[in-house]
């Protein structure tokens, strides 16, 4: 087998296990879970407006840049006053999505639990770094057709409601791309609010019955 052939296998087994790691407990992130609603508990105009606070997260550059679309080119900007372009370097992440076809894009961006504190140097997260599946483009989305695709588990990843607040808590234990794009380092943008608060209007959202907007 060749050693691309052997990169593509080992694509597929990352993208679709999503559990590759290299964190240790140094990294973990601790989130407060005692005050989480319950089903029921939020009204839909409340899960409504959680919804729009985690749509503001998922359109920011830091969250959108590489939750691109088939085309498979990752975009790329510091700060959010600065124009998003495609990624510098002509670089194609490949329908491995790690760029396994290319150049690896853990080539320059490190899976490492080394803390990010270095101005402009490529970012380490505690994930084997990777575009999001293609399923979960935002990019070129609406609120709403982003909201229909989160709460849908043919196009989230298999996840239910509880899913999804578990996706977030592994995320923290692993520091994994959430976790990073709230503390990517020096130099970058941060989307609005904290990991905290994302996870505590995720799970408004989803006790909401996940409330999508008409428009």
């Amino acid at each position: 087998m060749s050693r691309l052939s052997i990169a593509i296998v080992l694509a597929v087994i990352f993208t679709c296990s999503g559990e590759v790691s290299v964190a240790d407990e140094s990294t973990a992130i601790s989130l407060d879970t005692s005050s989480l609603p319950k089903a029921g508990t939020i009204t839909y105009d409340e899960g409504l407006d959680a919804w729009r606070r985690i749509y503001d997260v998922f359109i920011h550059p830091r969250c959108q840049n590489c939750h691109v679309g088939s085309d498979n080119v990752p975009l790329w900007n510091t700060s959010s006053s600065e124009k998003t372009r495609t990624h510098d370097m002509w670089i194609q992440g490949g329908a491995s999505r790690i760029g396994a076809e290319t150049i690896l894009c853990s080539s320059c961006h490190q899976a490492s639990s080394r803390p990010n504190v270095v101005p402009h140097a490529a970012p380490h997260t505690g994930m084997v770094w990777r575009l999001a599946p293609v399923e979960f483009q935002w990019v070129d989305r609406s609120t709403v057709q982003i909201c229909k695709q989160v709460r849908d588990p043919e196009r989230n990843g298999g996840r239910d409601a509880e899913g999804l607040i578990e996706h977030i808590l592994h995320d923290a234990k692993v520091f994994g791309f959430i976790s990073w794009g709230f503390d990517p380092g020096p130099n970058r943008d941060r989307p609005p609010g904290s990991l905290q608060s994302h996870l505590d209007d995720m799970a408004a959202w989803t006790a909401a019955g996940m409330p999508c907007p008409d428009s």
